[in-house]
């Protein structure tokens, strides 16, 4: 058990028997009155976010969060199968739980997985990941009032915004933090 003033980003933790990653953290002194802490919290199971207003002093149950080498193998259906590096076990986690990380996902990808209890919670990817231009439309010279870019639509099935030169066929490095170009690979 922990206190809610030692809350920090990234830490896990369980309260009212749900799971939850602390996204962000603020301890508010107020001039009158006591203080608070106030925290975001994404729910693990369902990606949801929430707003809580916590007492310094409240009692939160921290829970262990265990990091796997992964390797990511296959789609099948709303499951996405990862195979452990080190014991060769398979895991099967659903779509769902890893939200638009989906996006940067190709075969073969070594990830990390992280398991609370046994149980898949999230993945945390490379910071750049190369993938395939899939679908792209040609760039129209004239159409560069702004910046020149045209979507299109990479192996994994995430579209992103990429400069004209970039045709199918091409791979393209994508930061997997913001979801945007970075290069071409």
């Amino acid at each position: 058990m922990i206190i809610a003033n030692s809350l920090r980003e990234g830490m896990s933790v369980e309260i009212d028997g749900t799971l939850y990653e602390v996204v962000e953290f603020q301890h508010v002194k107020r001039g009158r009155g006591g203080a608070f802490v106030r925290v975001m919290l994404k729910n693990l199971e369902t990606s949801e976010t929430v707003r809580k207003v916590l007492q310094p002093e409240q009692k939160i149950k921290d829970v262990f969060v265990e990091e796997k080498k992964a390797q990511y193998l296959y789609r099948e259906g709303e499951n996405l199968h990862f195979m452990d590096m080190e014991s060769f076990e398979e895991k099967m986690v659903p779509e769902k739980v890893l939200g638009r990380k989906v996006g940067f996902l190709k075969e073969n990808l070594e990830v990390t997985l992280r398991l609370c209890e046994g149980k898949v919670i999230g993945i945390e990817l490379p910071t750049f990941v190369d993938l395939k231009v899939k679908k792209a439309s040609p760039g129209v010279k004239g159409d560069t009032v702004g910046s020149a870019t045209k979507p299109v639509v990479l192996e994994s099935g995430y579209s992103l915004q990429v400069p004209l030169f970039i045709k199918e066929g091409d791979v393209v490095r994508v930061d997997t933090r913001s979801g945007e170009y970075v290069g071409k690979a």
